[in-house]
């Protein structure tokens, strides 16, 4: 792996534990990135075409993987799909791949962007917060894992609820500045 996908590794690795586990957006990320059960893919894709590709190969290796290894998968997406209309029309061939792959209800894909937003909300409403990372990515996760988690929440209905809530009460200026704190390098 060459330098800069080990420092957009490390950035992700970073947002992770400074945003997602941080602000506990997820309650149940702290355990797999504590003990390093998160792989995480940089695509080299420029193309929706290649990315597919990518991202069969990723949701095969997470299937095959030995769960007490990987436990979850994150593919970062940092050439492709900048534009969010563009990433978010993508999500139609990501349930065609689970279907065709036999994955549905086995793996589910998380989705994170940078210019993430809610069809309700506007574009720059501190709530989209919620699902905005340092580049577009997608967050691959073992149903088992999703279905451990419930066993152990007590309402885990209520997390995005909270997310929006918690997120309200930082503001725009807080959570931007976490963002711009988890880049190693300059933009």
């Amino acid at each position: 792996m060459d330098n800069l996908n080990e420092l957009k590794i490390e950035e992700t690795r970073r947002w992770i534990k400074t945003v997602v586990i941080g602000n506990n957006f997820c309650p149940f990320a702290a355990k797999p990135f504590s003990e390093d059960k998160i792989r995480y893919f940089i695509s080299p894709a420029e193309d929706e075409t290649t990315l597919v590709d990518d991202v069969v190969n990723e949701l095969i290796t997470l299937r095959d993987a030995n769960p007490t290894e990987i436990e979850t998968s994150i593919l970062i997406v940092p050439n492709c799909l900048q534009n969010f209309e563009d990433y978010n029309q993508f999500l139609s061939v990501l349930d065609i791949i689970l279907e065709k792959l036999a994955l549905e209800g086995l793996i589910q894909i998380a989705t994170f962007h940078p210019k993430y937003c809610f069809e309700d909300l506007p574009k720059d409403d501190v709530r989209n917060y919620t699902n905005r990372s340092i580049y577009p990515m997608f967050h691959l996760i073992r149903e088992d894992s999703v279905e451990q988690a419930r066993a152990l929440h007590p309402d885990i209905d209520a997390i995005p609820q909270h997310n929006m809530d918690k997120l309200q009460s930082m503001g725009l200026n807080k959570i931007n500045k976490q963002l711009a704190a988890c880049h190693l390098q300059k933009r």
